[in-house]
């Protein structure tokens, strides 16, 4: 299974990935010594003993926001991709000297003459191939290569290319060392060929962990809790981490603010009216610069902005409609041009959430489907029934309600039962990957609007800004003076916490912020932060954890995990027991045995390929590659629970040649296990390098 999973899913090998950080390195002319790096600067760091300067460091990651400004240049480098950047560069050069390294220990060289041999070859190096193939043919210009080569201006140049030129023949003489550790068996040969092109017929009978009897049969105590956690601490490593309570300071637009910014558009209504050339006035006036001649449906708008510009009596060809509230922004449109076309739909929903191939969790959302179906016709309010039992967190609290959408916004099966019902209707449930959806359908429309709009964000003034920077400062004098706890008591503030978080990940309930992360892991327990800007006003902030261990903490969110996972295998067992005895009792009859096993489930398929998305779940299919048919497996662990499976038939592809087949195979399997072994060497390397990051974000 992981086989294929590499063969599906890897698209490059490691050792380039490599290759690439090498290159990254070389072309900032750094005045390199052998290893890539100069002595004697401030340090960002240590891999093995190997110093990494700050400033190569800081050249590296100038170089990836240069090319992340000319990839991207409309997004703005905010701190989440920034930290993303540092740390891309980071691992660039712990890569570099693991790679150094690694070439190092297998004593690999490459002569002058095989760099030239390379070169003139038919299939040259990487850097040539970028920077010389003609269009054309897709062949090598040598002509073109050797005017270049061989001009005197270029001689420095040169340089650098034969040494990139002779890492990526080192990097290719490390893969071939690694790859001759690798072989391929027949039996790997088998199991591919089978999850390639075998098809099968098989039985399903699962039982749930629910069937085994109540948690309550089933505890789990302290020591087995403790023992399990020591046994296995590898599964618990993580990186450095630290916990953070604090007080938010929101700052919301106010009513002035919103006025201000309406008053602002609807200053600029006549002269927009007036305008000949909409572009430019658009492109200097709006907030969003891709707002001139646009389309628009109800599917655009929220459904408040959307009655107010299609339901206006003002709405035709040449008018102005505005300024329209929408969302955090007001919206002033010229239009050039109404009509019909196409259509777009609002409706509202309750999901019903359960994991993909959890047998047990669909039949119980099945269940709570058609009991809140029955409660919808008896005449309960959906509104009210999607605020109790709807799992989609962003619609349950408006009823609910996703809004107008087009086509092609939705999964298909919920836009095929959405636009084929008539409004006012209910319809499902609908299955789709994210659960069981109850749908109605509240309005439809097929009207456009073709115009231009000057659009601004409704933000909090400077004053608001300060007002609300003011008490957030208040309170930090208060938790320095008093304390943080004796602060918010006195306060009546309310307390967020956000729960463990590493140096390079999101924080909790706040997002990304440089600013807040250098405080958590340069302060003690205990210290307060100055106040904090974010992105929806200030925080200050509180150190309630810090934990260097390399390990998540035995807390109660773990002791959760592991009671569930220990729960369960107690459970399995007894499931085990059940299914054994049940196959005895039953003459190993799946269909008698589901009769008296009180929560299972039988399930009859044909053409079940392995190599196919599935809705089985993952363990059941695995079990067929080691079954004949017309046999009866024991049982076969799940991921809710077990199942027995009895397999009728096991097929090929008429025609098929195996032995062809397996032949083309090999290399597929031989180049997956090379990739895997070099994969797995170079995350040896990093898991056994001694690195010190010594950045400061």
């Amino acid at each position: 299974m992981a086989l294929m999973t590499k063969l599906r899913d890897k698209t490059h090998i490691v050792l380039y990935t490599l290759l690439a950080a090498f290159l990254a390195l070389i072309v900032f002319e750094w005045g390199m010594n052998s290893s890539g790096f100069t002595g004697g600067g401030v340090l960002a760091g240590k891999v093995n003993g190997t110093p990494v300067e700050y400033r190569n460091y800081e050249q590296v990651y100038d170089s990836l926001v240069d090319n992340f400004r000319r990839t991207s240049p409309q997004e703005e480098i905010s701190d989440e991709i920034e930290r993303e950047l540092r740390q891309r560069a980071w691992n660039l050069l712990v890569d570099q000297i693991l790679l150094e390294d690694a070439l190092q220990s297998f004593s690999i060289h490459v002569a002058d003459a095989e760099v030239l041999a390379a070169v003139e070859s038919d299939s040259p190096p990487m850097i040539i191939r970028q920077n010389f193939i003609n269009p054309e043919t897709g062949e090598i210009d040598r002509d073109r290569f050797e005017q270049a080569r061989m001009d005197p201006a270029n001689s420095d140049i040169w340089l650098q290319i034969e040494e990139i030129i002779r890492r990526e023949l080192m990097v290719q003489k490390l893969q071939r060392v690694l790859a001759t550790t690798v072989k391929v068996t027949s039996e790997e040969l088998d199991a591919l060929y089978d999850r390639q092109f075998a098809s099968y017929s098989a039985t399903f009978l699962t039982l749930p962990f629910s069937a085994a009897g109540p948690d309550s049969l089933f505890a789990v105590s302290d020591k087995e809790l403790n023992e399990y956690y020591e046994s296995n601490r590898e599964l618990f490593r993580q990186e450095p981490t630290r916990s953070l309570d604090y007080v938010s300071f929101p700052a919301l637009p106010t009513g002035r603010d919103s006025v201000a910014v309406r008053m602002e558009l609807e200053g600029l209504a006549a002269e927009f009216a007036a305008s000949d050339d909409d572009s430019s006035f658009v492109s200097l006036q709006s907030d969003r610069g891709d707002t001139f001649n646009k389309r628009y449906t109800r599917a655009d708008f929220s459904p408040a902005a959307a009655a107010a510009v299609f339901d206006s009596a003002s709405l035709s060809d040449g008018a102005l409609i505005g300024p329209v509230a929408d969302r955090n922004v007001y919206r002033l449109l010229k239009i050039r041009k109404s009509g019909t076309d196409g259509a777009v739909v609002r409706a509202s929903h309750i999901l019903l959430g359960f994991p993909a191939g959890d047998a047990a969790a669909r039949n119980d959302a099945e269940e709570r489907a058609a009991s809140i179906m029955n409660e919808l016709k008896n005449g309960k309010s959906f509104d009210l029934l999607a605020r109790e039992f709807s799992d989609d967190p962003g619609s349950a609290p408006h009823g609910g309600d996703l809004g107008w959408f087009a086509k092609g916004a939705m999964v298909p099966d919920f836009e095929k039962a959405a636009f084929g019902a008539a409004p006012g209707r209910v319809v499902g449930p609908v299955a789709t990957q994210f659960g069981l959806h109850i749908i109605k359908v509240t309005g439809r429309d097929n009207r456009f609007i073709d115009c231009s709009e000057v659009v601004r964000s409704i933000r909090p003034s400077s004053n608001t800004l300060e007002s609300v920077r003011r008490t957030a400062a208040e309170f930090q004098i208060e938790a320095v003076d008093k304390g943080f706890q004796k602060a918010l008591g006195a306060s009546g503030l309310k307390v967020s916490s956000t729960g463990p978080f590493t140096k390079n990940g999101m924080i909790p309930g706040i997002g990304f912020n440089n600013q807040i992360t250098r405080f958590a892991f340069d302060a003690s327990k205990g210290d307060v932060s100055d106040v904090v800007a974010t992105d929806d006003g200030f925080v200050v902030l509180q150190v309630t954890e810090r934990n260097d261990s390399g390990y998540r903490s035995l807390d109660e969110t773990v002791r959760d995990q592991i009671t569930r996972l220990l729960r369960d295998r107690k459970k399995g067992v007894a499931l085990d027991a059940m299914l054994s005895a049940g196959l005895a009792s039953s003459k190993q009859n799946l269909e008698a045995l589901s009769r008296s096993l009180a929560g299972s489930k039988l399930v009859k398929a044909s053409d079940i390929r392995r190599n196919a998305e599935s809705a089985y779940d993952p363990f059941l299919l695995e079990a067929l590659s080691g079954m004949k048919p017309s046999s009866v497996s024991l049982p076969v662990e799940t991921r809710s629970g077990r199942a027995l499976i009895a397999l009728e038939s096991k097929s090929y592809p008429d025609g098929m040649d195996p032995d062809e087949a397996r032949r083309r195979l090999r290399p597929l399997v031989e180049r997956a296990k090379t990739e895997q072994v070099i994969e797995d060497y170079f995350n040896a390397l990093r898991r056994e390098a001694t690195i010190e990051d010594m950045r400061r974000l």
